[in-house]
Formats: structure tokens, sequence, C-alpha cells
């Protein structure tokens, strides 16, 4: 049994790892009941800032200017922070200098889906530049760091993963999806799409995914 996911999601949104989060706890309980269930997910492209700099811009700042001031922000985050904890996932705010530009980390995992990695390698790779940006405040928007990062999850060859970084290789394809798929109505992320034919958006519950992963499982 196939379950494909279209897993919408930037990596410096922090709703978007705890819908991944969300997500594999889904899987895992649903996988209780079917145990044949093989699932292929599809990360693809959105930018929440698609006019950040290619160099990034500084973290608290940004926020700041953006959620009316150092009170707006931690209690924001401190509302996140609140969310995730159910979930196991712990944010570390505090360690992020950087609001980086993704496209650099969006191109590497199309790259990573279009020379065919293993599925295993391509979620490591998503759930690793979450976990840089979100835990470890590693700035996945440089390239040294995304070439350390795909060499220790997908075994990419280093040398070959920054000469691909350091051109324009896919970033016009890789604008062009997040593009479409804004078209085509997927306004905020994280947004899920299961087997082509029932969308969830949104951080939704580990009971709630797997409900919509039942369902279109049904439909399929």
């Amino acid at each position: 049994m196939i379950l494909d996911i279209d897993f919408v999601s930037d990596f410096i949104c922090p709703w978007c790892f705890l819908g991944r989060t969300r997500l594999v706890r889904a899987l895992e309980q649903v996988r209780a009941t079917h145990a044949d269930l093989e699932v292929r997910v599809n990360w693809l492209p959105f930018f929440l800032n698609p006019d950040t700099p290619a160099a990034g811009e500084p973290y608290r700042p940004y926020l700041e200017a953006k959620f009316g001031g150092r009170r707006g922000v931690d209690e924001m985050l401190g509302r996140i922070a609140a969310a995730a904890a159910p979930d196991g996932l712990q944010f570390a705010f505090d360690r992020i200098a950087t609001r980086p530009n993704t496209l650099p980390a969006h191109r590497l995992t199309y790259r990573a889906q279009s020379q065919g990695h293993t599925a295993a390698q391509i979620n490591a790779l998503g759930e690793a530049l979450f976990a840089a940006h979100f835990q470890q405040g590693r700035d996945i928007g440089d390239i040294a760091t995304l070439v350390d990062i795909a060499a220790e999850t997908a075994g990419d060859d280093r040398e070959d993963v920054q000469a691909y970084l350091e051109s324009d290789e896919d970033a016009a394809t890789v604008r062009r999806m997040a593009g479409q798929l804004q078209k085509q109505g997927v306004n905020g992320v994280p947004f899920f799409i299961f087997n082509r034919r029932l969308a969830v958006s949104g951080a939704q519950t580990p009971a709630v995914l797997g409900a919509a992963v039942l369902q279109s499982l049904q439909n399929a």
C-alpha cells in the first residue's frame, strides 16, 4: 500500500518543523494497523520571505520589527515552544543568529530528490535542515554548512555539493515550483497533500494527520 505525501514547507518555519514531527508520529500510528504501508514524501519549497538577502539577516531584529518588539516576539516563541513540547520537540531560538535565505536549502533538497536519493536519505536531509536551524543555531544559508549536512545525512560528495550550490543550477526551477504552489492556493505552511487528493493545512495534531492519511488510503 503506497502513500504519496507532498509536504510543502520552509526550513525557517517553526510550525513546519512541528508539522513534520507530528506527521512522523501520525505515520507511526497508522503503521500499527497498516504494516505494509510504503510512504513516499515529496519535499516541496515555500518561501516565507522571498526577499531575504542572499547572506541572510539578523534573526531577532527581523522578528521584532515584524511582530511588535521584544515582548511580542517572546510571547510568540513561547507559544510555539509550548505547542511543540507535548510532541517532544524542543526549539533553541536563543541560538539562532541569522534568518537565512532558504533558496540554497530548498535547492539541496530538490537535488537529492531529482538524483534519486533514497526516501530515508531525503527525509534525513530535510529533518537535519530543520534541526540545524532551530536546535543547533547553524546558518542553513551558508554553503559550507549545507555541504556538511548533505554529507552527513545523504552521503553526498562534498565537492559535488559545493559546486552545485555555488552555481545557479535549479534555482529557477525551485522558485518556479514555489510560485506554482502559491498559484494553486498554498499560501501558508506547513501544507500536506495525501495521495494527490486530500489536503491538510497547518501543523495539525498527529490524530488529525493520521485520520487524513487513512481517509486518503480509503479513497485510493
